[in-house]
């Protein structure tokens, strides 16, 4: 007997025939966003046995020279002329010397190519510039970011037309024209099929001339640039009743350019988001009659509106957001270890006692761990890679590590941070949290339904071509192609459990890892939990079928661990490209015991919530004999908190090229806090000298000559520079209450 045969008719066609029934139905715009992007790092993760050798051969992401020159420059420059506090408080906008000065420096067009006059940048240096801006204004940065990423300029370079990219790229990348893009509507968020705005296909007379095109209607909210942009990118549902076109009469999602200036179009007020003041704000459109060419990329791109966005989107999820949260979780560690060190209380700096210190460690983690994932994601764009579940990876744990690192530099500031004013570094960023949060894809959302649902479908080796196979309308083809696939995904399974057993068993050491000295380790950790995800994936894929999509929470912790072993992935790739620095090996390992415990927790979780206990226990048995990953310990908190308390390179590395110096201002108070910083590293030797002497006042030992004149004078500026640091603002009743100003102005006798 041909057993090739036999194991199709008795094995393969039983399989499939239930495979076909049980496979739920996916609707258009799921299959678009499935086969949106590309797959890369996460495709090795998904095998069970990551090649590092790959990993480790993908180009850093660098800087061309006319890059840093721009870094250097109008970035600089930019960064000078921003004052968070007066934009917030008072202007609620940015100046408009600051527009003009966006503009005219092309900040709007940093992704667009040089021949059509843009900037031309790699996605890193799109992100760097998004990152440092960001440091100093939200509001700026938000402005920045969003030409750059979803919206007009990145479609029309991906899908439009060469008479389109020819007239409004040279208009977006000079600033003549500010595009938005109206996508979220009240009644569709995440699910674009419940869009209920508008577009018929009609004829109507324009300038005596009888066009065919669109009749548009829709309701948008949410739209940052909205209320002062002169080019819409709107998504709609565009149908053809008439049939004038020719083809079907529900085309589906569709994208166009519309002018705000065109009739019918409502457009100009404002939301406030969280006490943010990027322009963002809601805009309507009544009969709005846009020509047929509008549609970016023509007319042959009608109804593939959502594809368009979905492939579109890894700029939003790889670059802006997560430039952003690095930013914002370098800020936070960066300025709460130098808050730390400069307050004292009970005679010894807050930064010494050890629950601060739980804190602090987070903070250098956060930040070591953020950046190190942009960088490589960067690098991925760099190649040209697309990677939408990476994409959705970095969308979500970016911004919530920005969120853990923003409540910890809160919880350590105390007061100092919840008082605002123009002192206060960290009130914006705390504000801005839930905007990251939420926006792009919710992210609860995105941990639940996107990043193991896409990523099992996209980046599995074999999932994919099963699930094609199975929805063949030639069932005799789809039987063929499923055999083969069917049988190679279980040989894949089988050895994967061998690698998973014998790795889980030997703490990883039969896993290989390259010759990266103290690190090594941690590379065969990373593959002793790869295979035992892989399996746990195929185990609860095949046990839970379609039935995954409602089991959320199971869906959301295999994504958790998919996630871990980006990130982890990413730190180890870090400490490589930066020349294997010693001093940051605490940071490495706090990262990967952490990340370790997270792993080793999702796990055990998904085990306990399989149905099926002789499964679980086999699966258990297989991938985790025993929780060893506990976190970091004390000792190794202790020494990461340590790196933020004391000026060095590690330090500087952290901050990641966002110091500040006196060019920013002797009133900015990270330039002032920066100096009391090094002030008091500098003294504290002479300080202790004092203290082990028994005397606790320097003005004491100075009376007495203990110490010099230039001494006493450093230690009076170390003194009242700390002071000053640690104010916080106050204001006069009329300067917060209209009402207490015209009080105020009544009782002058003043007629205003």
């Amino acid at each position: 007997m041909d057993f090739n045969a036999w194991r199709r008719r008795r094995i393969s066609e039983p399989a499939y025939r239930w495979a076909r029934n049980a496979l739920p139905a996916m609707s258009a715009t799921e299959r678009e966003a499935i086969e949106a992007g590309d797959t890369w790092w996460d495709a090795d993760l998904f095998t069970g046995n990551p090649n590092w050798r790959k990993l480790l051969d993908v180009p850093a992401a660098t800087l061309t020279a006319d890059e840093q020159r721009f870094i250097d420059g109008p970035l600089a420059r930019l960064c000078a002329m921003l004052d968070e506090w007066d934009i917030t408080w008072n202007r609620r906008d940015l100046p408009p010397e600051v527009w003009d000065f966006l503009k005219a420096e092309r900040f709007f067009g940093m992704i667009i190519p040089r021949r059509y006059g843009g900037l031309g940048f790699s996605p890193y240096a799109h992100s760097e510039v998004v990152r440092r801006i960001s440091a100093y204004s939200i509001t700026a940065g938000v402005t920045v970011m969003v030409p750059n990423s979803l919206g007009p300029g990145e479609l029309l370079m991906q899908f439009g037309t060469p008479a389109q990219r020819d007239y409004w790229l040279p208009r977006l990348a000079d600033g003549r024209e500010v595009p938005c893009f109206g996508l979220t509507s009240p009644e569709a968020g995440s699910d674009a099929a419940s869009m209920v705005d508008t577009g018929v296909v009609c004829r109507q007379v324009v300038d005596g001339r009888e066009l065919i095109g669109i009749r548009l209607n829709w309701h948008k909210r949410y739209i940052t640039l909205g209320p002062v942009a002169t080019v819409l990118g709107l998504a709609f549902k565009m149908s053809d009743p008439d049939g004038i076109l020719g083809g079907p009469k529900d085309i589906g999602i569709s994208v166009a350019l519309v002018p705000t200036e065109a009739p019918g179009v409502e457009i100009g007020r404002r939301h406030l988001p969280a006490m943010q003041v990027f322009q963002n704000g809601p805009n309507r459109g009544r009969d709005v009659f846009v020509p047929l060419d509008a549609l970016i990329g023509g007319a042959e791109r009608a109804g593939h509106g959502w594809q368009m966005l979905m492939s579109a989107l890894a700029a939003g999820r790889g670059i802006s957001l997560p430039s952003l949260s690095a930013a914002a979780a370098a800020m936070c560690a960066h300025t709460t270890g130098m808050y730390a060190r400069v307050r004292e209380q009970f005679g010894i700096p807050v930064g010494k006692f050890e629950g601060v210190q739980e804190g602090l460690a987070r903070l250098a983690g956060n930040a070591y761990l953020v950046e190190a994932a942009r960088r490589l994601t960067c690098a991925a764009l760099n190649q040209g890679v697309k990677p939408a579940v990476v994409s959705g990876i970095m969308k979500y744990h970016a911004t919530e590590r920005m969120r853990g690192s923003v409540n910890d530099a809160m919880d350590i500031h105390a007061g100092r941070a919840v008082i605002d004013g123009p002192s206060n570094y960290l009130g914006a960023l705390y504000r801005a949290v839930p905007i990251a949060i939420t926006v792009e894809g919710a992210n609860i959302l995105t941990r639940n339904l996107i990043i193991f649902g896409q990523g099992a479908i996209r980046a599995h080796p074999y999932l994919m071509p099963e699930i094609l196979a199975l929805g063949n309308p030639d069932e005799e083809r789809g039987m063929e192609v499923f055999h083969d696939v069917f049988w190679r995904h279980l040989r894949h399974t089988g050895l994967n459990a061998l690698r998973a057993i014998g790795r889980a068993w030997t703490g990883g050491m039969l896993a290989p890892a390259p010759s990266s000295g103290p690190v090594a380790g941690h590379y065969r950790r990373l593959g002793r939990y790869a295979s035992g995800f892989a399996l746990l994936a195929d185990a609860t894929l095949a046990q839970l079928g379609g039935g995954l999509k409602r089991r959320e929470m199971i869906s959301a912790r295999l994504g958790d661990i998919l996630s871990e072993l980006y990130l982890l992935s990413a730190v180890l790739k870090r400490w490589e490209d930066e020349g294997r620095k010693h001093d940051d090996l605490p940071l490495v390992q706090w990262c990967m015991e952490q990340g370790y415990a997270s792993i080793e927790k999702s796990m055990d979780q998904v085990l306990r919530n399989l149905p099926g206990r002789v499964l679980s226990g086999g699966l258990r048995a297989a991938i985790l004999p025993l929780r060893l990953a506990k976190g970091p310990g004390d000792a190794l908190t202790r020494e990461c908190a340590e790196l933020l308390l004391k000026p060095s390179p590690t330090h500087a590395r952290l901050a990641a090229d966002l110091h500040r110096d006196a060019g920013a201002g002797d009133n900015d108070p990270v330039v002032l806090l920066t100096r009391a910083f090094a002030l008091a590293d500098a003294v504290q030797p002479l300080r202790d000298r004092l203290r082990q002497s028994g005397v606790r006042d320097w003005r004491e030992a100075h009376q007495r000559g203990a110490i010099t004149d230039a001494q006493a004078t450093e230690l009076e500026q170390a003194e009242a520079l700390v002071s000053r640091v640690l104010q916080v603002d106050d204001f006069a009743p009329e300067e917060l209450s209209p009402q207490a100003a015209r009080t105020a102005a009544a009782g002058s006798g003043d007629d205003a």
